[in-house]
């Protein structure tokens, strides 16, 4: 898991830790010290830490104009123990809502299990969003981990969508897709 980073390819357009109203803003970044794990395996020192012990994350894009942002993440999300929906929503979430961003991209390709708690946030989280004209999308979650999201019935709060190629899209092309996607899904 240490080989596995958050994607790079954008950090010529946005840097969290160097975006003044990012959660993350100012955060120092070793890339020789692996000092956070996710249970005994240690994962690359550019993942950030939002209070949970097994999910990490990283904003990887975020436009305060057209209001989105881009989240990779990584490890177990664990709301049944760690309530890690609470910690994302509260330390992530509402700062970047506090700056008027509504549409959410989770790419959550790397995040391995998914073990279910209490429904509250993502209702919470989809009315906030919902009245903004705003959405919640969970790009690539790994199938294992859809049947346990899907189960909770957590896919009426937050989309699952599937786009193998994003990285291949600039950040603008990539919400656009899926805001397009959705638009057409409501029609």
């Amino acid at each position: 898991m240490h080989f596995i980073e958050p994607f790079y390819n954008w950090r010529h357009i946005y840097i969290s830790e160097e975006d003044k109203l990012s959660p993350f803003f100012g955060k120092q970044y070793s890339e020789f010290e692996f000092s956070q794990t996710v249970y005994n395996y240690y994962i690359h020192p550019q993942w950030d830490d939002f209070g949970s012990k097994t999910l990490y994350l990283k904003i990887i894009y975020a436009d305060y104009e057209l209001h989105f942002a881009i989240i990779e993440m990584i490890g177990e999300w664990n709301d049944a123990i760690e309530n890690d929906i609470m910690e994302l929503k509260r330390e992530v979430i509402e700062k970047l809502a506090d700056h008027q961003i509504s549409k959410y991209i989770l790419i959550t390709e790397n995040v391995l299990n998914f073990h279910s708690g209490d429904k509250d946030y993502y209702e919470e989280w989809y009315e906030e969003v919902s009245e903004e004209n705003g959405w919640i999308v969970c790009l690539n979650m790994p199938e294992p981990t859809q049947y346990d999201f899907k189960k909770r019935k957590l896919n009426y709060y937050i989309e699952l969508m599937q786009i193998d190629e994003w990285r291949t899209y600039k950040p603008y092309h990539l919400f656009k897709k899926i805001d397009d996607e959705l638009h057409k899904r409501l029609q």
